[in-house]
């Protein structure tokens, strides 16, 4: 008998047969305490209650047999390996061994009985059968046919740990539990009684040792279940005690908004959207307190979302504080700094730029100004968070598309105002719409403000999906449409992941163009090209002195023409949808009614048909992301920091979406009254991501 301990806090090298090299094989599948291995569940089931003649083994099947050893040699034929003759009388079958040791070697004699296990495979003209690395038991004649074993669980396993040894780790630890250690069941006893799921030693024990083959979908188990919902509760919660950490900082006071708030609004020359006003509101309340603001910012394309977030600039600048905006690249970094000019330049703000391109004097020049407090808002790219980089009073940090940052990004930008102990406020923004139920989990902590609305004057974009076929009345179409006065881009997409074969694409696309359309001017956009000379040609197309901008995913983000009222997208079918519609939203940002024209090459899979579908029949920016999520899961649109949260173990976030808002309930209740749950939760089911909790 053990002491009534926890297996969460005993170390896997307590269980029989672990040493120091199998901790380390372990440590490779995050298990490191012998309650690890508990969690570590089957990814599959067998059936080993029956011995299946040989004779009547069939390829692809998984199946347990019986056999004699005939004959065991080693061969050479390609790649050396061991081959091992069986028959039960009924046929014969080859076991083949590419990794073996001379004592496996010796002891296949002659004459020996095999139980063994394993895929079964045809392997020459003659019709024989193969199994590649069975598990295998030596038997006696006489134990043939005496099964023991009937569900056996298949795990996942690394190398050179075999199933046969993990399952002995698994029988040990519940074997501990029969001897009395303990496993913490970290669920509300409430939550449990509530759903009517069994406690947590029962789920593990149904799950690792079934006494009926498991449906296909295991999630339908109530041993699963609450073992999915204990998931997705240490996620949120792990992100409510990021939240609240923060939130135990201290953050600069902002006036409210004055004299050149006002300004600016009036310069505007348009009215706010009511979506707009009420956002600005709540970023105003934020800032007006000295708890850090840590708010995402969502809107759709050409929502108005860089309006707010001046606005806020405008109010850190007002109450004596320094701005830093964030952008994922150069052009819309260029693009934010031609509006900020605009909007905050006339109002006595000086407005600077840094990007990496900037070197030796300028450099220094700029980075100075920095330091020294004389540039008021700072916008660029990741070059914002080099070390060299100082602000003198930094209140505010502004991140635009935030999916393209990691969170220690983020947070060295956010460290860099850290002066007299305070923290600057936070905005995030993206363009990337989110569903609720992601938004609900993947971001617990961010405040969330939404702009569900679009300005007047935007025009629906009407969107048709064309064959690459057709290529020549597409071109057709764009002479007819340049003639009446609208400007055109041409989007070529990726090709195999290689910047360079998208520019080379660009450029023939370019050429092709000149020589159908020679009348019209075409320029040529890519990202191989200078930040001058790409910013020299969107120019000349915004003065539209280009007609046509070929263009590579560049354009994707920033780019705003009014004038540009045709888009074709050559090889859309190569594009997830988030993607498609940020493209689509360069155009009808004007007042004219706008097109976009996908081409697609045949044949189409079924999810790239799918996924065209969606982009004809709807411009809602949230069906499309709930489309995209479902296709492809929550990861593109989470971004790189939160899909590490999303690396689920047992859950899945699209299966289980109707879990959330009772997962978000439940995760207040455990806070509130409960709290001795958090750590341990945490600790099980997010281990390798429980830093991001702590910082």
């Amino acid at each position: 008998m053990v002491d009534s301990t926890w297996l969460d806090d005993l170390p896997i090298t307590q269980l029989k047969g672990v040493g120091e090299k199998v901790a380390e094989k372990l440590k490779r599948l995050n298990i490191t305490s012998i309650a690890d291995v508990l969690f570590h569940l089957p990814f599959r089931y067998e059936d080993r209650s029956n011995v299946v003649p040989i004779c009547a083994l069939a390829a692809g099947q998984s199946c347990l047999f019986e056999g004699r050893i005939e004959l065991s040699e080693i061969v050479f034929r390609g790649r050396r390996s061991m081959l091992v003759r069986l028959s039960d009388d009924t046929g014969f079958i080859t076991l083949r061994f590419f990794h073996f040791s001379n004592s496996q070697k010796q002891t296949m004699l002659r004459g020996k009985w095999l139980r063994c296990f394993g895929d079964v495979k045809s392997y020459s003209k003659a019709g024989g059968a193969e199994v590649v690395h069975p598990e295998y038991q030596f038997i006696t004649e006489q134990q043939r046919g005496q099964v023991e074993e009937g569900l056996v669980a298949v795990y996942p396993v690394t190398k050179g740990l075999n199933q046969t040894s993990f399952r002995k780790l698994i029988k040990q630890a519940f074997v501990l539990l029969q001897q009395g250690a303990l496993v913490r069941d970290c669920l509300p006893s409430s939550t449990l009684v509530k759903n009517q799921w069994p406690t947590l030693v029962e789920s593990l024990f149904e799950l690792h040792y079934p006494q009926r083959m498991p449906p296909p979908d295991v999630s339908e188990l109530s041993a699963f279940k609450r073992l999915i919902y204990e998931e997705l509760l240490a996620n949120h919660l792990s992100l409510s005690q990021l939240k609240s950490g923060a939130k135990k900082n201290r953050a600069p006071r902002f006036d409210k908004g004055g004299k050149k708030h006002r300004l600016f609004l009036q310069a505007l020359g348009f009215d706010l959207t009511g979506a707009q006003q009420r956002v600005i509101k709540e970023i105003s309340t934020d800032i007006q307190t000295n708890a850090p603001m840590q708010r995402l910012l969502q809107g759709d394309v050409g929502s108005g979302k860089t309006v707010v977030a001046a606005s806020a600039a405008i109010t850190a600048i007002d109450s004596g504080y320094q701005v830093a905006l964030m952008a994922p690249t150069e052009l819309l970094a260029e693009q934010h700094l031609k509006n900020f000019q605009t909007w905050l330049q006339p109002l006595g703000i000086t407005v600077e730029y840094l990007v990496g391109k900037h070197k030796g004097k300028v450099y220094r020049s700029i980075t100075d100004d920095i330091r020294e407090g004389k540039s008021d808002i700072v916008i660029g790219t990741q070059a914002l968070f080099q070390d060299k980089v100082t602000f003198r009073k930094l209140g505010l940090v502004i991140i635009d598309e935030q999916h393209r940052f990691g969170v220690h990004q983020r947070l060295a930008l956010r460290d860099k105002g850290v002066a007299g102990n305070l923290f600057p406020h936070q905005l995030v923004m993206t363009a990337t719409p989110i569903p609720r139920t992601l938004a609900l989990l993947g971001y617990a902590d961010l405040d969330l403000s939404i702009i569900d609305e679009l300005p007047p004057g935007r025009t629906p974009v009407t969107t048709s999906v064309i064959p690459l076929s057709k290529r020549a009345q597409v071109i057709e179409r764009i002479q007819q449409g340049v003639k009446d006065g609208r400007q055109v881009y041409w989007v070529c997409t990726l090709i195999e992941e290689s910047e360079t074969l998208q520019c080379q694409a660009a450029e023939e696309a370019t050429e092709l163009l000149k020589s159908q359309l020679p009348e019209f001017n075409t320029g040529l956009v890519h990202g191989r090209m200078k930040a001058e000379e790409k910013q020299a040609v969107m120019q000349h197309f915004k003065d539209q002195t280009l007609h046509i901008l070929v263009a590579t995913t560049v354009i994707e983000v920033g780019v705003d023409v009014p004038n540009a009222s045709l888009m074709v997208i050559e090889n859309a079918e190569r594009l997830g949808l988030a993607q498609l519609h940020q493209l689509r939203g360069r155009v009808g940002r004007g007042l004219r009614e706008s097109h976009c024209v996908l081409l697609y090459k045949s044949p189409l899979s079924d999810n790239a048909n799918e996924r065209l579908s969606i982009m004809r029949e709807t411009t809602d920016g949230f069906k499309i992301a709930e489309k995209d999520m479902q296709l492809r899961g929550p990861g593109e649109l989470l971004g790189k920091r939160q899909a590490g949260f999303m690396r689920f173990k047992v859950a899945d976030f699209i299966r289980d979406a109707d879990m959330i808002e009772q997962v978000q309930h439940d995760a207040e209740d455990v806070l509130q009254n409960e709290p001795e749950l958090v750590n341990s939760l945490i600790h099980r089911w997010l281990a390798n991501s429980v830093e991001y909790a702590q910082i």
